[in-house]
C-alpha cells in the first residue's frame, strides 16, 4: 500500500484478506503450531523457511499489526514488543553490547533515561547524553571509536523538545552509525523520521497508537537503508556468522532490509521473551484504524490549551512546539507542519507546591501515570516518572520542579480549558 496516504494505511495497512478470509485481523490465540515432519520444523529453527513455531518469537496477529506500522513509517521490516521500554532496549542491545558506547539526547522520557543510564550501564554499555540543542561540534565530540548508535525522541517526553532529526542523522552517518528515533509522541501521521535520515524507529504503542489506555506494547521499525555491511567490524552481530543459528549471517541471508529485525526476533525475542500477546496486538490494530483522526484532534486541543495558558497571569511558562514563539516552533514546523502531539507542559506560579495544589482541583483531567490517551490526563513528572533523577539530571532533561505534563484528550477544547481555569481559580 505504498501509494496510499497515511490515513488509508492506518485503516487498511498490513493485512489484506483473500477470498473468503476474515475481514478483520484474526486473533491467533495459540502458543504453538503443528507441522507434519521434524524436518519442516528444523528449517524454521535454522531460519531457512518462514513460518511460526512458538509465540515467544512470532505470532501472525502481531505480524499483521507490525506490518501496518511498518507501512505507516515507510520501513522495510518491523516487530512488536511487550512494551515501549522493551522496544527501546532491543533497539540498542541488538547492535551494542558490553564495552560499547551510545550517544543519546538528554531530553528523554524518564524511564528511557533510567534504562540507559543505569540498567544498560550495568550491562557494560556506556552512554553520553548531549543537549538536543548542542552545536555540531559538541555533538561530534561525544562520539568514540566504540560508538554504535545515536538515540533521540522526535518530541521529548515531557520536555517537548523537538530533535533536529536531519542534523543528528547526518552526523551519525558521518561516524558510521545509525540514528534511532523514538517517534511515540509525533506518530507516523505527523512525522516520518525515515524521510529525514533516521534509520530505526521505536514506539510505545501504549500511547497514541492504542489511544485508549487499553494495552501496553511497543514496536521497532527498520528503514532498511543503513548499510551494516560497510562497517562489519562495528556490527559483527549482523555481519558475521551467528553460531546460535548454525552460522547464519543476517545481512547475507536477509539483506540490509531485513537483517536488523530478523536478528532482533531470532536472538533477543528468543532469549528475553518480551513478546506482545495476540489479544494486545488486536486491540492495538483497532486503535491504529482511527489514529489519523484522533492525533489531529489531540494536537488541535493542545494548541488551544497552550494559547489559553500563554495569556493567563497565573501561569509561569508554557511549552508547546507548535505555539508561535516556542523555542522549538521552527523545528516543529519543519518536521511536523500538520501538527504535533496532544501534550502541553507548563508551570504554575508558586512552584512545586502550586503545581500539586492545582492538580488536586482538576475535575475533567485525571492524574494518571499515562499520556496520549483519548481522555485528558496530567502528571507531575518530578514527583512520578522522573522521580529517580537528581536535580542536575532533571535540568538536563528539560524538567523543572513545577513542570506539569498535561495530555489533552479528544474531548472538546472548551471543556478542557474550562477545567484548567476552574482549578487555577481555586488555588
Amino acid at each position: 500500500m505504498s501509494d496510499f496516504l497515511i490515513g488509508t494505511k492506518c485503516v487498511q495497512g498490513g493485512y489484506t484478506p483473500k477470498n473468503g478470509e476474515p475481514r478483520q485481523i484474526p486473533i491467533y490465540q495459540s502458543t504453538t503450531y503443528k507441522y507434519d515432519t521434524s524436518e519442516d520444523m528444523g528449517k524454521l529453527f535454522d531460519l531457512e523457511a518462514s513460518g511460526y513455531f512458538y509465540a515467544r518469537l512470532q505470532n501472525p496477529t502481531c505480524d499483521y499489526v507490525a506490518a501496518k506500522i511498518c507501512e505507516m513509517e515507510g520501513g522495510t521490516a518491523a516487530m512488536l514488543t511487550s512494551s515501549g521500554q522493551a522496544a527501546s532496549f532491543f533497539s540498542i542491545f541488538n547492535i551494542a553490547g558490553c564495552g560499547d558506547h551510545i550517544v543519546a539526547s538528554s531530553a528523554l522520557y524518564g524511564g528511557t533515561y533510567n534504562l540507559f543510564a543505569v540498567t544498560l550501564k550495568r550491562m557494560g554499555i556506556d552512554f553520553t547524553f548531549v543537549d538536543p540543542d548542542c552545536s555540531d561540534e559538541e555533538l561530534q565530540a561525544a562520539f568514540k571509536p566504540n560508538t554504535k548508535a545515536v538515540f533521540g525522541e522526535t518530541i521529548a517526553n515531557p520536555a517537548l523538545t523537538v530533535l533536529d532529526i536531519e542534523r543528528f542523522a547526518n552526523i551519525a552517518h558521518k561516524n558510521g552509525v545509525p540514528l534511532i528515533i523514538d517517534n511515540t509522541f509525533a506518530t507516523p501521521v505527523h512525522c516520518r523520521p525515515f524521510e529525514w535520515g533516521a534509520d530505526i524507529v521505536v514506539h510505545s504503542t501504549t500511547k497514541y497508537m492504542d489511544g485508549h489506555g487499553s494495552a501496553v506494547g511497543g514496536c521497532i521499525v527498520d528503514s532498511g537503508k543503513f548499510d551494516w555491511t560497510k562497517y562489519p567490524d562495528k556490527f559483527p552481530g549482523l555481519c558475521t556468522p551467528d553460531e546460535s543459528y548454525h552460522g547464519v549471517t543476517y545481512t547475507e541471508r536477509f539483506g540490509i532490509e531485513g537483517a536488523y529485525i530478523t536478528k532482533a526476533t531470532a536472538q533477543l525475542m528468543r532469549d528475553f521473551g518480551c513478546c506482545q500477546q495476540a489479544q494486545t496486538a488486536y486491540v492495538l490494530g483497532l486503535g491504529l484504524e482511527s489514529l489519523h483522526l484522533r492525533i489531529k484532534k489531540h494536537a488541535e486541543n493542545a494548541l488551544a490549551v497552550a494559547k489559553a495558558l500563554k495569556n493567563d497571569e497565573r501561569i509561569a511558562w508554557v511549552r508547546c512546539p507548535h505555539l508561535e514563539g516556542d523555542k522549538n516552533y521552527d523545528l516543529a514546523m519543519k518536521y511536523m507542519p500538520n501538527g504535533g502531539c496532544g501534550v502541553v507542559s507548563f508551570g504554575v506560579k508558586g512552584g512545586r507546591a502550586a503545581a500539586e495544589a492545582f492538580m488536586k482541583q482538576l475535575k475533567l483531567a485525571s492524574i494518571a501515570t499515562h499520556v496520549a490517551d483519548a481522555r485528558t490526563c496530567c502528571l507531575h513528572p518530578a514527583n512520578a516518572t522522573h522521580r529517580q533523577m537528581n536535580d542536575d539530571e532533571l535540568t538536563a532533561a528539560g524538567i523543572t520542579p513545577d513542570l506539569i505534563r498535561f495530555s489533552c484528550g479528544i474531548e472538546e477544547a472548551e471543556d478542557i480549558i474550562a477545567d484548567i481555569k476552574q482549578a487555577l481559580d481555586k488555588i
